[in-house]
């Protein structure tokens, strides 16, 4: 059962938290794997999504937006885009696009960054979001300050962390075909009117900056959380791994999320969803589909279920409100 663990060290500016995916990510895997267009991602696609989701469920967890996080990496490589999305409620799903063939042992670089012009974007989008109203997003190269490129997605997100929050952050990821997992180390930020507030504050953006790898207790336990490795993490229980790393620091633990209350794998696509992406296109475009092909089909990337539009519901999608036709049975 995928799990979430939240925990502070007493007394110390530090906050942490572990992720475990087991049959979340199995699902989005197994989803994956029955689409028979597109088949199973290779084992670096795989990695490097489940790396994705197990850090966007943490970053989900750690800011507490209601809304929905969006984790996005995009390039000029095989790997056109990755996306892994996770709701307030720890619902979550991912999915990626690959052209092309990769070596087993492809890492980031060769994935999505092949000529240095990958991107990372952190999309934050608010729930019940009123007309007008835009989401947030930041974005930032795959490369540090010294324009080298970054070799592994802890190292960009702990570099966008640093970027956008002035937050000295930890973080370690891994992924197989059985479980993604994550654990995160933070510096506390300064409290003050603008924090609680949600608004800038150039004093508190300030002292936070000038605390950036100062905080001795932080960088012990940042060594620490690093010496943590891909074995451990996918195979050690939280409990395990917790003693193993800080058995010297005194720990308060939060109740862990499981089950519902957990991470679990959910989708929101939806068939008026789709209506809507289908009159996005224009009915000249829906009526050439529909011309060519009989029907108009859409699949989700992420849940692989598919949508089918007839002529006639097609011509509803374009009627005006209160002149509709009687729609046709939906074909699952």
């Amino acid at each position: 059962m995928s799990e979430l663990h939240k925990f502070l060290f007493d007394g110390l500016p530090v906050r942490g938290m572990i992720v475990r995916l087991t049959d979340a990510w199995q699902e989005i895997l197994a989803r994956r794997a029955s689409n028979t267009t597109t088949g199973a991602y290779p084992p670096p696609v795989a990695e490097l999504l489940g790396e994705m989701t197990a850090a966007a469920a943490l970053m989900e967890s750690n800011i507490k937006f209601n809304g929905a996080l969006i984790l996005q990496i995009f390039g000029d490589g095989p790997v056109k885009v990755a996306v892994a999305e996770v709701q307030h409620d720890l619902s979550l799903r991912a999915t990626a696009t690959l052209i092309g063939e990769l070596p087993a042992d492809a890492r980031l670089p060769d994935m999505v960054n092949a000529s240095n012009k990958g991107r990372c974007a952190i999309t934050l989008d608010p729930k019940g979001r009123v007309p007008g109203q835009q989401p947030y997003q930041g974005v930032v190269p795959l490369f540090g300050d010294d324009g080298q490129p970054l070799g592994k997605l802890n190292e960009v997100l702990q570099h966008y962390m640093l970027q956008s929050e002035q937050l000295d952050t930890t973080l370690v990821l891994a992924a197989d075909d059985k479980v993604a997992a994550g654990l995160l180390i933070q510096r506390l930020p300064v409290k003050g009117q603008g924090n609680l507030e949600g608004t800038s504050d150039s004093d508190i953006d300030q002292a936070n900056e000038d605390q950036i790898g100062r905080n001795e207790d932080y960088n012990r336990i940042s060594i620490l959380a690093s010496s943590l490795t891909r074995e451990e993490l996918l195979t050690l229980d939280v409990e395990t791994i917790l003693r193993r790393l800080f058995w010297e620091e005194k720990l308060l633990r939060f109740e862990p999320q499981t089950g519902a209350l957990g991470p679990h794998f959910a989708c929101t696509c939806s068939r008026d969803r789709v209506a809507n992406m289908i009159r996005g296109l224009g009915q000249e475009e829906a009526e050439g589909i529909l011309a060519e092909r009989g029907d108009i089909e859409v699949g989700c990337d992420f849940c692989g279920k598919q949508y089918r539009f007839d002529a006639i519901d097609a011509a509803q999608i374009f009627r005006p409100p209160g002149d509709q036709l009687p729609a046709s049975p939906v074909v699952q």
